[in-house]
């Protein structure tokens, strides 16, 4: 990139000053007048008929002012695309944890106190907490009122706890396997694990006399959140104002409404505002989880390793609900065979209704779970192929031009390359010690689209502030956006001011989503700055006496190329008498059309005596175009491969046989901290390419995606045993090896 001036250099955050300071202002900080704090009574069993709540003790205590149950929602339903979650439960309960009682007291010990004194009398239903089983005819029915429900993604004749069955297909399937001179079949699975973000889900909200509010909610999606909890609750959406707050991380499971909602209900009932706190027992044990997940995934190929057929089936565990998924499915599962040639594909997916935590998005849904089963067979099949694994890729990998497996042209993708480059730098052909094997995937990323406004102004004393009402949930989306004005007006970063807007002042923000807020909001940002530089080069022209095109802006001003005479920002405004905005706007929900690449190559060292997996390396290399911001790059590149680490060898949501989380607190619910880190390396290959800013792409999310698979094939290289399931634990592996000695 050229005439670099802020974009493509490592730029501080916006908000680090705020944050370490300790000011930057998150939901769990608002404290308004008068304000009740709600505490929520959760169900102790899986599923139940609830026959009776008894509240009257507990409206007793001192300080409680309101009480709800669900009866007094009307039969309200909550949720993103698919509407079926009561914002209480209404009748019965689908999961241990689900809310039934919410009360409003002036302290939070006051609500606690209150909830012990509410007797529920449950009659216990037939619990289903297996995929598989709840697919049978004789599985209990979970949601009788199916067929009725608001925003299905096709129709349903008759209720069942298939809820959603998507097929997307190209060529013939059967007809490719019968082609096929071998053909490998397996079964995969994978358990629900939280997003672990530091801050739980917290909101506040305060309801005016005619139904409007305004709320404050850790939510990345604004906008969303204002037509959630309006439709549900017969509110007009725009009257609901969501102010701004700082995110305390996000990976994707900060978009639901469910607690705003309710929220909403306590305010308007008591005349006061209410604020809602989860604690982390909470979070963990009716949170919006990733999908766990059954993969069945069968390939043809012919003899010298050509790729003719591969179906693909998944059976996600939804849980309770489907409420939590923006489209009503996992965008991810849709990409799962990778950035292959193969002439005959079949996609399956199946969404089931059990009893347990409803489950939402987590970064790259549906990625995860599909480049796991689809990069761990590949490595099975190249075995009965007696191929190197990376030579099966290879002579399988899709081209500039060619088709995706299901059909669409990818115009960008870059396997080859990126491939060769993480074999290159991890030393993947090397010589290596006993019982030390190293394993390789890949996996391709679809930039996602979006909307969004920004707004650029330079007022009276030449001080530039850019607005937007996008929630920054950690990655930096302001920090870019303030890069790309920088580079537009010629100013160092840090002199532009930033300001968070709400939802009053923006006409629509889709939020930061699928590694989009590049493309999106710095196409926002860059097209304001644009529009301003366009005025100020007009204005100074006029004020010159000169042609724009003869002028340069530098510094936080204007020069004129040849005569010796320069305006300030401060000056032009003042010619302009006023401030001068420009306002960008983007809009595209169209995906890609490019394909971010990663191919990742993992080192791990396997104990026999113990089944331990020790990952010693992780090697990623990215296809990406411009990096616009380094340090930020590389954080998201890390961060997603110690995430996909975690995914591949210790976390787990695990459930018991009664359906209750037993991995109930951070202390017993594993995620890598620093020890755990193994050594890694990085090698980026830019292309000039990209649908964001100066040729930028997505890179947020797929660091993390092949990162399970990778160690899977490493751990069989290692010992010579496949393990299947996630989380690759020791006593797995340990048990793989002893059966594979017997």
């Amino acid at each position: 990139m050229t005439d670099l001036w802020s974009v493509g250099i490592p730029s501080p955050r916006v908000e680090s000053e705020q944050k370490v300071a300790g000011k930057a202002v998150y939901a769990g900080d608002i404290v308004l007048p008068g304000m009740l704090w709600v505490k929520v009574l959760r169900s102790p069993v899986a599923h139940a008929r609830i026959k009776k709540i008894d509240t009257s003790r507990a409206l007793a205590v001192p300080g409680v002012k309101t009480i709800v149950t669900g009866y007094d929602f009307g039969g309200a339903r909550i949720g993103k695309k698919i509407i079926d979650m009561p914002i209480l439960a209404d009748g019965v309960v689908r999961y241990v944890g689900e809310k039934v009682v919410a009360v409003a007291a002036e302290s939070e010990l006051e609500a606690e106190a209150a909830l012990d004194l509410i007797d529920v009398d449950y009659e216990e239903l037939p619990a289903v907490l297996d995929p598989l089983e709840a697919l049978e005819p004789s599985a209990p029915l979970l949601h009788p009122d199916l067929v009725g429900y608001k925003g299905l993604l096709h129709t349903i004749e008759s209720p069942s706890n298939l809820f959603v069955h998507l097929t997307w297909k190209k060529g013939e399937v059967e007809e490719g396997f019968r082609q096929s001179d071998i053909t490998v079949e397996n079964t995969y699975s994978v358990p629900a694990v939280h997003q672990a973000y530091i801050e739980p889900h917290c909101c506040l909200a305060r309801v005016n006399t005619d139904g409007s509010a305004e709320i404050w909610a850790s939510t990345k999606s604004p906008f969303n959140l204002r037509d959630q909890v309006g439709n549900a609750l017969q509110v007009v959406p725009a009257s609901l104002i969501v102010h701004p707050c700082y995110v305390g991380g996000d990976f994707g499971g900060k978009g639901d409404a469910n607690e705003v909602a309710l929220c909403y209900a306590l305010a308007k009932r008591s005349g006061r505002p209410v604020k809602l706190l989860i604690d982390y027992n909470e979070e963990l044990v009716a949170g919006n989880p990733r999908h766990g997940a059954v993969i069945r995934v069968k390939t043809g190929v012919k003899k010298n390793g050509m790729m003719i057929a591969q179906r693909i089936e998944f059976v996600f565990d939804s849980g309770a609900y489907g409420s939590y998924r923006p489209q009503g499915y996992l965008v991810g599962a849709h990409d799962a065979a990778g950035p292959y040639r193969v002439a005959n594909c079949f996609i399956e997916e199946k969404y089931v209704y059990t009893n347990k935590m409803p489950c939402g998005y987590m970064r790259a849904p549906g990625h995860l779970q599909a480049f796991f089963a689809t990069e761990s067979h590949a490595d099975l099949v190249a075995k009965r192929l007696e191929m190197d694994p990376t030579e099966y890729r290879r002579i399988n990998f899709m081209s500039d031009g060619d088709k995706s497996p299901l059909g669409e042209v990818m115009p960008h993708v870059k396997p080859h390359d990126t491939l060769i480059k993480a074999v290159e730098i991890s030393g993947y052909s090397g010589p290596k010690p006993k019982n030390v094997g190293r394993g390789c995937a890949i996996a391709n990323w679809v930039s996602k689209g979006g909307e969004s406004y920004a707004f650029v102004k330079i007022d009276k004393d030449g001080i530039i502030t850019l607005s937007s009402a996008v929630t920054d949930t950690g990655p930096g989306a302001f920090t870019i956006m303030r890069q790309i004005v920088g580079q537009e007006l010629k100013v160092s970063p840090e002199s532009i001011r930033v300001e968070m807007l709400d939802t009053t002042q923006v006409i629509k923000d889709t939020g930061v989503r699928g590694s989009s807020s590049t493309r999106v909001h710095g196409g926002s940002a860059y097209e304001a700055a644009n529009k301003a530089r366009e005025r100020i080069l007009k204005i100074a022209a006029q004020a010159m006496n000169a042609m724009p095109e003869e002028l340069i802006l530098y510094d936080g001003g204007v020069t004129h190329r040849r005569a010796e005479r320069r305006m300030s920002f401060a000056e032009i405004a003042e010619a302009n008498r006023g401030s001068i905005v420009g306002e960008g706007h983007y809009a595209n929900m169209a995906d890609g059309p490019e394909t971010s690449i990663v191919a990742q190559v993992a080192e791990v060292e396997v104990d026999t005596q113990t089944g331990e997996v020790q990952v010693r390396k992780l090697t990623t290399a990215h296809n990406t175009g411009a990096i616009l911001n380094p340090l930020t790059h590389q954080g998201q590149i890390d961060g997603g491969v110690i995430m996909g680490m975690g995914y591949g060898i210790m976390e787990d949501l695990a459930v018991d046989e009664s359906g209750k989380v037993l991995t109930n607190n951070l202390g017993e619910y594993k995620i890598p901290n620093i020890k755990d880190v193994p050594v890694l390396k990085t090698a980026i290959i830019q292309s000039a390419t990209g649908s964001g800013p100066y040729n930028s792409m997505s890179i947020g999310e797929t660091a993390l995606i092949p990162t399970a698979a990778a160690i899977a094939n490493a751990v069989e290289d290692a010992v010579g045993v496949r393990i299947t399931s996630l989380p690759i634990t020791a006593e797995k592996v340990l048990n793989a090896i002893r059966g594979r000695s017997d």
